[in-house]
């Protein structure tokens, strides 16, 4: 399936560097970039991306300077507006989107931030992360495992109970994408990702273990 990203970044350099990236990794998909936050706004809401790679410090307009707080006002109206769509934010200062934390924990979609010192190949990562509808927040953004009672419950039916998730989720009495999203809000909260050659649901058991969180 051929996938449509809008890339936003002020750095034109930057931009063609991500934009490269993006097409060598996806040969199919259709790139469009935004150097502002205005234009950005109006190409998302033309084209209906799969996922949106943006820088944090960005301008309103080209005529104006780039600011942190511009990132984080589009991505509060993009994630209110778009509660599925799957965002990319590269970035050198993430912690400030610790301002974002409860919405980004309600997100739907796929969110990931990929740190500018990143290399391309991590960046890549992130951004596949995102299409896979996966969370991932830097470790610097979490203090200590904090996990709501919803996440908590489909630990405990999956790992004590050994229900699958379509039987959770009637459990529940939630979608499976529901379940789904809450697996993915745990993983993150317990620093659980993919990794080659691992089972992803029993590294989170494990995790959940040394926490405390299941018995």
């Amino acid at each position: 399936m051929a996938h449509t990203f809008v890339a936003v970044d002020d750095h034109e350099s930057v931009l063609s560097g991500t934009v490269a990236a993006l097409q060598a990794e996806y040969p199919d998909a259709k790139i469009i970039t935004a150097n502002a936050a205005k234009a950005a706004r109006d190409q998302i809401a033309s084209v209906n991306p799969d996922a949106v790679v943006m820088d944090l410090s960005i301008p309103e307009t080209p005529k104006d300077t780039a600011q942190t707080d511009t990132g984080i006002q589009l991505l509060r109206a993009l994630m209110q507006e778009y509660p599925r769509l799957n965002i990319v934010v590269q970035s050198a200062h993430v912690r400030s989107l610790v301002r974002l934390k409860p919405l980004i924990d309600t997100h739907e979609g796929g969110f990931t931030i990929a740190d500018k010192s990143l290399s391309l190949k991590e960046m890549l990562t992130k951004v596949d992360w995102a299409l896979q509808g996966l969370i991932y927040t830097p470790r610097e953004m979490r203090t200590g495992v904090e996990v709501k009672p919803e996440w908590l419950q489909v630990l405990i039916l999956a790992f004590q109970e050994g229900l699958q998730d379509k039987a959770i989720a009637e459990r529940m009495n939630v979608s499976e994408r529901s379940v789904r999203h809450y697996w993915t809000k745990v993983q993150d909260a317990l620093d659980v990702y993919p990794d080659v050659g691992k089972n992803i649901r029993i590294q989170t058991e494990i995790r959940a273990r040394e926490e405390g969180l299941i018995d």
